[in-house]
């Protein structure tokens, strides 16, 4: 079929990493492109027309042809990460100025006398109270004074704000002070983006509310640029395919609604590779996997059980675990909006590696990233990092990466090792690398057992999902450690998370605070919001050409023992809720409560429910299959010295094709492919299944 042929339909698919920009091109035949680049920081919608370009030039892309451009990025993440977001301002009610200071009374080590909560998002000269007022049931204590608040917009224009926040006590269940304030804000400062809490995540908790809404606000300015350069770019191309961007819960929401909200795309590039392992997981006939994904800053673990994914409350952006897991914290921003459940920890391949003051070797969370890059890329990087250490050991082969634009330079890494950890720790360089690969397991293990033993499930019972530049390179000594037997590492590894944009469709979110308990539980309160939800859902989808029929709904409550604080998220799978449902709701939460806390309560104590939430789906007409995949150059086999953990001394081993484990084969190997090297240890045995994934089982 050629690229004329009308029903050939063409999907992009751009994944941007701190370290690599991955981009996938599918035609509806069953043909794929895989590139990879590397990313350009700070602008880095740079690099996704760069992959685009090269895809391009093939005769088969078409860009008449092209119907949609999805895309995963982490400039959102990035801006909060680095502070580069904009000045931003908050407007709250009077008495709450410093919510966001006080925060809540965690800290990510319980008994670190010498930790320090991270500076605001917003500054506290920037922070203005309002003297509105709404009570708790409704009442109005104290309107809004439109003088006051002039005043404050005149402070606003002498500061030169770039953007603005504004959170009422009890705005999550009366809007209309947050509205006539948003509406008065438009008017006075038209080209400074306002972002409302009941807009962004109308729900209780005045702090995770606020806080929220400040992130959505202090990167609004930052995403909305970035957006506009890059469908401006896509234009210049002739590309008029609509842009769709990952949501930290997985699924696509338009470009539009990503600027508009952009606190709910801070995790898309993680997310969009947890759908595609879970659809790996499905094709292997598992049901409970772990995915890994381990690039070149960051890595990245999520649960997937009986084949559902895990959604998170809350998780925190720039702590050393940014996890989802209520019994730490603190350490970073915290989100309080829909979220795959993912922890992530700084240790991905550009992680930098140092000895601290006490001499002690460190690895990450700094990282390389693009630039410099790691000592091997030979771009001006000097100081060791993870992947330095892979060079050194014989896991990564010393060629060409990215389309040529990185060559890796193993002379490079041994040096850079050898004069920054071996010589001052007066030990073999050999050593010296191990030391550094091991460490890194070590911080990738803690967000493999966040996702794990630490919300009471046995590890040994799931299998591991590898992606990533770097994922397959450790997957099999991780698993080791964490006591699991299977490691499967799909095709196409390297740019695994470009893979699942693929696998995803039109998906939007909302929630509706209550406190349903006593004769207030009971199915027409639920019901109620239910159908509230759905209604304003079902318009949006419409207004983005979603039929009603092609949308699929899935309900939930966040419910908890009355008085206690922490609730937990129970699905609901009955389309009419009756009281068989909140039955199989009580029950649900109780056996949860059970696997997360060790105890379930009296039988049948009383719970209410805080939240009901409502996710709309666009069912998948018909999903692309991959059958044929054309890569850059594919490295020839042969041999290669690699040392192993324990093990004093390097072995020859030899280097396979993919293809070439059709046949059991035993350990140590190697696979080196475009995108990742797959290292298949000692004791280990590898075999390809039906869907060219690698099955890799421990003796």
């Amino acid at each position: 079929m050629s690229a004329s042929t009308p029903e050939l339909h063409i999907q992009i698919a751009a994944d941007v990493g701190g370290t690599f920009t991955d981009v996938v091109v599918a035609l509806s035949d069953g043909f794929a492109i895989a590139r990879k680049v590397l990313s350009t920081p700070p602008e880095f919608e740079q690099g996704v027309l760069a992959a685009i370009d090269e895809v391009l030039r093939n005769d088969r892309v078409d860009a008449a042809r092209i119907r949609t451009v999805c895309h995963g990025t982490t400039v959102a993440t990035n801006a909060v990460l680095e502070r580069r977001g904009a000045k931003t301002a908050l407007i709250t009610t009077r008495g709450f100025r410093d919510v966001l200071e006080l925060r809540r009374i965690r800290a990510p080590q319980l008994y670190d006398l010498f930790f320090d909560k991270p500076p605001t998002i917003v500054e506290r000269y920037l922070r203005f109270e309002l003297g509105e007022r709404v009570a708790a049931d409704g009442e109005v204590l104290a309107p809004v004074d439109e003088d006051e608040l002039d005043s404050i917009v005149r402070r606003l224009e002498e500061e030169g704000v770039e953007s603005v926040a504004v959170c009422f006590l009890h705005s999550y269940a009366y809007a209309d002070h947050e509205r006539q304030v948003g509406e008065f804000l438009r008017g006075r400062l038209p080209d400074v983006p306002v972002s409302l809490s009941v807009d962004v995540v109308p729900q209780r908790r005045e702090y995770e509310r606020t806080a929220t809404t400040a992130v959505n606000a202090y990167v609004r300015p930052v995403v909305r640029g970035y957006v506009q350069q890059l469908q401006q770019g896509l234009s210049q191309r002739t590309i008029d395919a609509p842009l769709m961007i990952m949501q930290s819960a997985g699924g696509l929401t338009t470009a539009e609604d990503a600027a508009a909200r952009p606190v709910f795309m801070l995790e898309s590039g993680p997310a969009a590779g947890v759908l595609a392992a879970r659809n790996v997981a499905q094709a292997v006939g598992c049901q409970n996997v772990i995915s890994l994904d381990m690039g070149g800053t960051t890595a990245k673990a999520s649960m997937i059980e009986d084949g559902a994914v895990a959604y998170s409350p809350e998780y925190e952006v720039g702590a050393a675990v940014s996890a989802g897991n209520r019994l730490t914290g603190g350490g970073g921003e915290l989100i309080l909006a829909p979220s795959l459940d993912v922890a992530e920890v700084g240790a991905g391949g550009g992680s930098l590696a140092r000895l601290d003051a006490a001499g002690g070797l460190r690895v990450g969370p700094r990282s390389a990233g693009a630039v410099p890059g790691p000592a091997c890329y030979q771009r001006g990087g000097t100081e060791p990092t993870v992947t330095d250490a892979n060079v050194v050991l014989g896991y990564i082969k010393p060629s060409k990466l990215a389309g040529g634009d990185v060559c890796i330079d193993a002379e490079a890494a041994r040096r850079s090792i050898e004069e920054k950890i071996a010589r001052p720790l007066e030990m073999d360089v050999l050593q010296a690398a191990l030391g550094i690969h091991r460490i890194a397991n070590a911080e990738m293990l803690r967000a493999l057992r966040e996702v794990s033993v630490h919300r009471g499930r046995d590890p040994r019972e799931f299998a591991l999902v590898a992606f990533g530049g770097s994922g397959p390179v450790h997957a099999a000594h991780l698993a080791q450690e964490l006591g699991t037997s299977r490691v499967i590492v799909p095709p196409l590894p390297g740019v695994f998370s470009a893979v699942g944009l693929l696998a995803s469709g039109l998906e939007h979110h909302d929630v509706r605070s209550c406190q349903l308990k006593d004769d207030a539980l009971n199915p027409d309160e639920v019901a109620q919001r239910i159908d509230q939800m759905r209604t304003t859902m079902l318009r949006q989808f419409v207004r983005e050409s979603v039929s009603e029929d092609r949308v699929r709904f899935q309900a939930s409550v966040d419910v908890r023992f009355v008085s206690e604080i922490s609730d937990i998220r129970v699905p609901i799978s009955d389309t009419q809720i009756t009281a068989a449902t909140l039955q199989a709701v009580q029950q649900g939460y109780e056996e949860e409560h059970q696997r997360l806390y060790g105890h379930r309560s009296e039988p049948n104590a009383a719970i209410e429910i805080t939240a009901v939430r409502l996710i709309g789906r666009e069912a998948q007409q018909q999903a692309f299959q991959i059958t044929e995949v054309e890569m850059g150059p594919v490295e020839e086999v042969g041999s290669r010295w690699a040392t192993f953990p324990g093990e004093q001394s390097a072995q020859e081993v030899s280097v396979v094709t993919r293809a070439a484990l059709a046949q059991p084969s035993i350990g140590p190997l190697l696979v080196d492919e475009y995108d990742a090297t797959i290292v298949i240890p000692p004791s280990w045995t590898a075999q390809l299944d039906d869907s060219f994934n690698i099955i890799m089982d421990a003796e």
